[in-house]
């Protein structure tokens, strides 16, 4: 049996924005936009990997959430504490000048790390943390 991973949610709360920066800046395609009541959940994905997706979702849409929940996700997203995701690249340095001649904020240059990796890590519009590492 083989369990893959088909798709990872992100929130978003500025859709134009998470848009351009995933297929303009990280040169990802659209593979879905749906709107639903004034929201709009988009799913991108690199070229290269067809069968992956990232879905970014309106986290107010998420079933459940009481005001006070969803007050805590909006804090938590203004910070940049709410989501990550792990991303890897065959040519770092590039895709790090990429980020740096875009309007990404950077929140770490690539580095060697302690633990045998080589990363680098930026924020979406909504601060969600993307850490990309060097793929060997």
């Amino acid at each position: 049996m083989d369990i893959l991973i088909h798709s990872t949610m992100l929130p978003h709360n500025d859709p134009d924005a998470a848009l351009a920066f995933y297929t303009g800046t990280l040169g990802y395609e659209v593979r879905n936009d749906v709107g639903y009541e004034g929201m709009r959940w988009i799913t991108v994905g690199s070229p290269d990997q067809p069968g992956t997706s990232i879905v970014l979702y309106p986290p107010s849409a998420t079933p459940g959430l009481t005001d006070d929940e969803r007050r805590l996700i909006d804090e938590m997203m203004a910070k940049g504490t709410f989501a990550s995701l792990n991303l890897g690249s065959s040519d770092l340095d590039a895709v790090f000048e990429r980020l740096q001649a875009s309007d990404a904020e950077v929140v770490q240059e690539p580095t060697d790390q302690p633990y045998g990796i080589r990363d680098c890590a930026v924020r979406d519009p909504a601060g969600n943390l993307l850490r990309i590492q060097q793929l060997t």
